[in-house]
């Protein structure tokens, strides 16, 4: 079983019941999915960009991403209607743990100058969006088989009902948040 999965179901969910109160274990705030979204704005003049997307989530992920196609024509960016623009794979059950346990332990310690992520990147209903730079801090990429350097998104969809519980429930999955600097 998956390292994450098992340190939730054995410490962070009878710890999160007790700091908040449920009675019942399947009240607790949950990872229900992890979305990872990579936009080609390229692939309107490269087409090899969004094969070389797909290939590199699918490596990082695990599993075979989806092309998002434009659902309207838009003149400005010379954009047509069904043209191929970007990337995504969801995650959900063992393999979002596992995502995620490789993305606090491996992945974002290889960022330059780290110093936590943002908490103030919930959206209210305690999900959590992070966005990565470069694909390179995944040990699973290799340096020489990228066409070029792409950012991606990550967001992390709980089942919290508020931003407090999810940011305790990634706090105690180990998410590495930025220190409140209480001296100020």
């Amino acid at each position: 079983m998956n390292r994450l999965l098992t340190r939730y179901r054995d410490d962070v969910r009878p710890r999160l019941m007790r700091e908040f109160g449920h009675a019942n274990p399947l009240a607790v705030p949950r990872l229900d999915r992890i979305i990872v979204n990579v936009g080609l704005g390229e692939a309107l003049s490269d087409d090899a960009a969004v094969d070389h997307a797909v290939r590199d989530v699918a490596t990082i992920t695990g599993q075979r991403p989806v092309v998002t196609r434009a659902r309207k024509s838009v003149a400005a960016f010379k954009l047509r209607e069904g043209q191929r623009i970007g990337v995504k794979c969801t995650l959900r059950g063992a393999r979002s743990y596992e995502f995620l346990d490789r993305l606090v332990t491996i992945a974002l310690p290889r960022l330059r100058d780290f110093r936590g992520v943002s908490r103030s990147a919930f959206d209210g209903r305690g999900n959590y969006a992070l966005g990565v730079p470069e694909q390179l801090i995944f040990p699973e990429i290799d340096y020489d088989q990228i066409d070029r350097i792409r950012g991606l998104q990550v967001v992390i969809v709980t089942t919290a009902a508020s931003d407090a519980e999810g940011l305790r429930l990634l706090e105690l999955l180990g998410m590495p948040f930025e220190r409140l600097d209480l001296a100020a």
